[in-house]
């Protein structure tokens, strides 16, 4: 199914992000086939660019890695993802409705810079691989990168 998008500016924040990166990591950035998203991998997390529409003239660059899914949800765990975001300087944990545990951060599309996509590609990526480990290590589940 080919990627679809809901405005001009969506298509157009997609193909700038697409070339930004592609300057940024050249072949190790890629598409998604089915959802105006890029992807690529880093260590032992993956990190996903995905542009959604803003409004009718704009449009959001969500940068999000999976890092753990399956952890045991303790207190102990929510009270030490809440604790890592206050020191957090882009983006932050959260939980999605499968208990999944995401890194994120997000940008505005028509004003991103290469410097800017590079800067929450980074800190998303390194965050994800950073963390990992640990909520395996105390509360277990799986890293992105061990899902099949």
């Amino acid at each position: 199914m080919p990627v679809k998008f809901e405005t001009e500016s969506h298509k157009a924040i997609y193909e700038k992000i697409g070339q930004q990166l592609k300057e940024l990591f050249g072949d190790f950035a890629s598409a998604r086939d089915d959802y105006p998203s890029y992807y690529l991998t880093m260590g032992s997390a993956v990190v996903h660019a995905g542009v959604m529409p803003w409004g009718d003239k704009d449009a959001i660059v969500n940068v999000r890695s999976y890092v753990v899914t399956g952890a045991e949800k303790t207190p102990e765990l929510l009270e030490f993802l809440l604790r890592q975001n206050y020191d957090m300087r882009f983006g932050g944990f959260s939980m999605d409705s499968d208990g999944d545990i995401v890194f994120e951060h997000t940008i505005v599309g028509s004003t991103c810079d290469k410097n800017e996509l590079r800067t929450s590609i980074m800190a998303v990526i390194g965050t994800a691989d950073q963390y990992d480990d640990q909520i395996v290590s105390r509360w277990g589940g799986k890293r992105s990168t061990d899902r099949s």
